[in-house]
């Protein structure tokens, strides 16, 4: 390259969603052309250098699954620099995705593209909806120093001058972006976005008026000599005359240099040219310095009932199956290696921005349902196998002394906190075996007339603990042995609810059920959490349920009350899957002041809950005006459609239940929506007046400002969280933590009152065409579930605990009674450290060794420590599971916001 002229890099690409406006199939037809194409570009003209593959491996995977015979010639084309690889295995939505599984696509994306060639070190965010602000650190142990992106930052600064780095902003499309720990990477904006090369003409006139503009643009925030030109746009196909267009360049500018290049080219010679100072960028980008319509936030509400079915895929994933599958292998059990990357690219394949987002056409999401069945499905066996080979080890031979027919069970936490947990568990016992050559019917009358539902439940230091029991009867059941024939069966079968001792951060507990004549069905303790007609009550807070079905809530441990929390509020939305669009003069309904039927519908020892049903009467849809506005792609900022006169019920019946061990009050709503066109939110004042708020985003507790900049223009200020939002001051506090979701608002009304989206109903995709999605208005039976926590201000750390705890279910697995090499409690992963948080254990493929991750929630420095782990068998590691320094003692300092992964070597038997 000649140093002394500009050098435009023109990088060939295509940014391909693998599902959007059609449906995966169709999409994957496109891409088959496309790719085909690109090989007969690539073997015909020799100038045609290189092609970026959108930095995600499921794109080669996708093209192999047509032609498998194919893959060594791509294997070559990666191994000579001509096509990318990775790093990523999909492009995903970043705030939609969960902590850990950002880190399996970049860890699954690296272990395909090795299988390439070189693997494409590039933090590739072409589309993201907003980018995390760990995305520096994260990117940095995986051996990334660059990223580029396409939103989440203002292109320039005031007056074209390098700003504050609180402001967001730069002069440039090259600045530093550094994550909340200090990790840094150079980010390039696409200022001009990844289409500003596209379809370069070869005509000279045309190519004049082209490249005139194109230059003009990109060296209005190029910081160096060097401007990226992005040869390719969503699905674009290859551009065949390339190289004839460059040389049409050539001829026309002799004063630029012009190259088709590729990314690695590119970023070494911005980092060999760049200025002495360059802005930086800290922590999340979101677009909070922009007019607020197109940070594309209310994606995050769009098919709220996708985002459950990923909630409770990756939580099964990371949560439960992982760490049981972790536990099962040091027992003996080989780990599930290939299982559980299948079964996380499924859940993957469900994780791109216009997938997770909801912004597809309803065809997507018919197919994302079936992925997500399969993955959790998967997830489920793995886990069950896992469950009952802990089991087989635990020694339960203590509960011998209730006779043969006592049932022993265990139940195992492993959200990786401890705590006590009301669980449900069925159990089976007097299993009858039969064969073909028997009558079933009498062998089902024979479980039954020698069985009962009478007993008692004990721990394993033999006191008996308060429970809930409903007999199942007789019923059906099979084995499936691992060295013969399926041996089906009858068995009577109970169904207990319970709450635990307290369980073990990563651990189990064991317990079991005694069948007994004597014993009458009640367990034998009348205490009760209902403290009045409406009020539920345990030792650290207290719950007054009010005529309207809003609550009221004293926190005993603070001293603070919270009043009028939980009231809904439904408002029209005449935007479409990408954008809330509230009509003008829409005036919002709520269940404020309207009475509510309230009933007690469960009184037992260690849970008591009330049923809260509210009909709300709401527009049964937009008026007509809208389906003309979006026929004709009337921009929805300038829609003059309102909501229709017709009114229809909205049913929500809300169940507020409260547990003698729970810090907080956990809500389930069941909502009957016959309503388009709306939103329903349920709103909760912390009663705190605070400039900032803190949501739990990727690897962080991200804190924001309640009141947007100066530049922001939307009248709504919705934004994304993962498990929870907190509003408080020095004295008192709320968190709101929510099961799939990922949409909140914090009111400006001096309240600090947290307004989180329940459901949102559009009929159109919306962006750049007319796409109905009837689908979207997500009509019939929904549901919603949180947790209110209260806390002290000062100890939201714990507060947060709890509501990460709130996520994972328990696992309880029936066994029998023998003797085993663990006890009847048992703790694997003892740990202790101040403001951590637990993110996930699991085994290493490439060491086999126990990897486990906790992040630091606070900019303090804290200590690890693990209590029973072996001197010797801990080292540290990175994202990307590598091995680093041994750690000599049992504990390691983590800094603050710092994400640590450690290995821990393991013995097997």
């Amino acid at each position: 390259m000649n140093a002394s002229k500009p050098v435009i890099h023109i990088v060939s690409h295509t940014h391909w969603d693998r599902e959007w406006y059609m449906p995966y199939e169709a999409h994957h037809v496109k891409l088959i052309e496309t790719m085909d194409t690109l090989l007969q570009t690539f073997e015909g003209d020799p100038e045609f250098r290189s092609f970026y593959l959108d930095g995600q491996t499921i794109v080669l995977e996708d093209y192999l699954q047509i032609y498998p015979e194919k893959r060594a010639l791509l294997e070559q084309l990666v191994q000579a620099g001509k096509l990318s690889a990775g790093p990523w295995y999909i492009l995903q939505d970043e705030f939609l995705t969960s902590s850990e599984a950002n880190i399996r696509n970049l860890q699954i994306g690296h272990r395909d593209a090795e299988g390439f060639g070189p693997v494409s070190k590039l933090g590739y965010f072409p589309d993201s909806f907003g980018n995390m602000g760990q995305a520096a650190q994260i990117l940095l142990q995986a051996g990334i120093d660059t990223a580029v992106f396409g939103r989440g930052v203002k292109a320039t600064g005031f007056n074209n001058q390098v700003e504050d780095s609180a402001s967001l902003e730069s002069p440039f499309s090259e600045l530093y972006w550094e994550s909340p720990d200090g990790s840094r990477v150079l980010g390039i904006l696409f200022a001009n976005w990844y289409n500003n090369g596209m379809e370069i003409p070869t005509d000279r006139e045309e190519a004049k008026r082209y490249w005139d503009h194109r230059i003009t643009a990109a060296q209005r925030y190029a910081s160096t000599p060097h401007l990226l030109m992005m040869n390719g746009c969503d699905h674009q196909p290859v551009q065949t005359d390339l190289s004839e267009a460059i040389r049409v360049a050539r001829e026309l500018y002799p004063n630029y240099e012009f190259i088709h290049s590729n990314f690695d080219d590119y970023v070494s010679a911005v980092q060999a040219a760049l200025p002495e100072k360059l802005s930086v960028t800290r922590g999340e980008l979101r677009g909070q310095r922009t007019d607020g319509w197109f940070t594309l936030a209310n994606t995050a509400s769009a098919r709220v009932y996708i985002k459950q079915l990923n909630q409770q895929n990756q939580t099964a994933l990371e949560k439960v199956t992982e760490p049981l599958a972790a536990i099962a292998h040091r027992l003996g059990k080989p780990y599930p290696h290939a299982l559980l990357q299948y079964a996380w690219k499924t859940l993957m394949q469900n994780h791109p921005h216009d997938s997770i987002c909801g912004c597809s056409v309803d065809e997507v999401y018919h197919e994302m349902i079936t992925r997500f069945a399969k993955s959790t499905e998967v997830a489920r066996a793995l886990t069950e196998e896992s469950a009952k080979a802990i089991a087989a080890e635990a020694d339960t031979s203590a509960f011998s002394e209730y006779g043969d027919s006592a049932v022993p069970f265990i139940a195992l936490n492993t959200s990786g906190y401890e705590g006590k947990n009301v669980v449900t568990i069925e159990v089976e016992w007097s299993k009858r075996y039969f064969n073909q050559s028997e009558n079933p019917i009498a062998v089902s009358q024979e479980v039954a007339d020698r069985t009962h539902a009478l007993g008692y439940l004990v721990n394993a230091e033999g006191e008996r603990i308060s429970h809930t029991l409903v007999d199942l009867g007789v019923r059906f059941g099979y084995d499936l042995p691992k060295d013969k024939f399926r041996a089906p069966y009858y068995a009577r079968a109970l169904r207990l609810t319970f709450e635990t001792d307290t369980l073990p951060a990563i651990g189990f507990a064991s317990y079991a059920w005694v069948p007994d004549r004597s014993v009458g069905t009640a367990s034998g303790d009348d205490s009760s959490l209902v403290a009045g007609e409406r009020t539920l009550e345990n030792e650290a807070i207290r719950v007054i349920i009010q005529d309207d079905g809003s609550y009221d809530l004293f926190d005993k441990r603070s001293g603070e009350a919270y009043a009028g929390l939980g009231s809904y509020e439904n408002v029209g939305d005449i935007g479409n899957e990408y954008i809330f669009m509230q009509p003008h003069g829409d005036v919002a309904i709520t269940t404020k002041g309207a009475a509510a039927e309230i009933r007690l519908v469960e009184n037992t020892p260690y849970r008591a809950a009330f049923e809260i049903v509210h009909t709300m009467m709401v527009p049964d849809s937009a008026d007509e005006q809208l389906a003309a506005e979006v026929a004709t792609m009337v921009p929805f900022q300038v829609r003059h459609a309102g909501r229709s006169d017709r009114l229809v019920p909205l049913g929500i019946t809300t169940r507020i239940s409260l547990d003698r061990s729970g810090k907080g009050v956990r809500l389930r709503a069941g909502i009957n929506n016959q309503s388009k066109d709306h939103r329903l939110r349920v709103l909760v004042p912390a009663g705190v007046d605070a400039a900032t708020h803190f949501a739990d985003s990727i690897f962080e507790v991200a804190e924001r400002h309640t009141v947007p900049s100066p530049e922001w223009q939307n009248p709504s200020n919705c934004q994304h969280m993962q498990a929870f939002i907190d509003v408080h001051d020095d004295s008192r506090g709320l968190v709101v933590a929510g099961k799939g979701l990922n949409e909140y608002e914090v009111l400006q009304d001096g309240m600090g009152t947290m307004a989180v989206t329940l459901l949102r109903s559009v009929g159109e995709l919306g962006d750049w065409g007319v796409f109905p999605t009837p689908d979207a208005q997500c009509i019939g039976q929904q549901y919603a579930e949180w947790m209110i926590i209260p806390h002290g201000g000062d100890q939201r750390f714990d507060a947060y605990q709890e509501a990460y705890r709130f996520q994972v279910p328990n696992t309880a697995v029936s066994t029998s009674i023998h003797a085993g090499s663990l006890g009847v409690r048992e703790s694997f992963l003892d740990w202790k450290g101040e403001r951590l948080a637990f993110s996930s254990l699991k085994v290493g493929e490439a060491s086999g060794d126990w990897m486990a991750r906790w992040y630091n929630l606070s900019e303090a420095s804290t200590e690890l420590a693990l209590a029973n782990v072996p001197v010797g068998s801990l080292y540290a590691s990175n994202v990307l599971e590598q091995p680093g320094e041994p750690l000599a003692a049992q504990a390691a300092a983590i800094g603050g916001y710092a994400i640590s992964t450690f290995g821990i070597k393991i013995k097997q038997p």
